[in-house]
């Protein structure tokens, strides 16, 4: 059996931190999700999944994620139930999980920490050279100069011939 869920989505709140009577901290945060299609007007819809996570990473996520912020999950999908304040049965299914990534550099929603340590270019202070997202996005962009985007179709001629040898073809 298989119980596996990986999901890509902004907060649609800061998160929530709590602790347990036994110290353990726990934080829930909801994520929106984009659906793949549209709907009949044309426009994209969202699911908002709950999502619960433990111990250190909970703090983590309650120190680091805030409302808007893009993150990834990897978790399980878990149902429980309690009793409501009315009596009747309370049946919640929410993604627990293992492994939350941020997926933006720090106050990238453009916030000035006002001593002039984080700010939307830099995340680390200082100046764009100690920066180690810029070191690696030019180290990168050198290195790809030569290949084919992803979102770039491969196969585009852009009207000239493919010189392709009966020897390159799989059958």
């Amino acid at each position: 059996m298989m119980n596996r869920v990986v999901l890509v989505g902004r907060l649609t709140k800061d998160p929530e931190l709590r602790y347990t009577p036994s110290g353990v901290a726990v934080a829930t945060f909801t994520l929106a999700v984009n659906r793949t299609f549209t709907n009949q007007s044309g426009e994209r819809e969202a699911d908002f999944i709950n999502c619960v996570v433990w111990r250190k990473p909970a703090e983590n996520v309650a120190n680091f994620l805030k409302k808007g912020s893009l993150a990834g999950v990897d978790g399980r999908v878990q149902t429980r139930n309690y009793e409501g304040q009315d009596g009747k049965r309370v049946y919640v299914t929410e993604i627990v999980a293992e492994s939350v990534q941020f997926l933006e550099p720090r106050n990238s929603g453009g916030n000035t920490d006002q001593r002039g340590g984080y700010n939307n270019n830099n995340p680390y202070g200082g100046s764009r050279q100690d920066n180690p997202f810029n070191q690696n996005q030019n180290q990168n962009q050198q290195r790809n100069q030569n290949q084919t985007r992803v979102d770039e179709d491969p196969f585009a001629n852009d009207g000239q011939p493919i010189d392709i040898s009966d020897d390159d073809l799989p059958f």
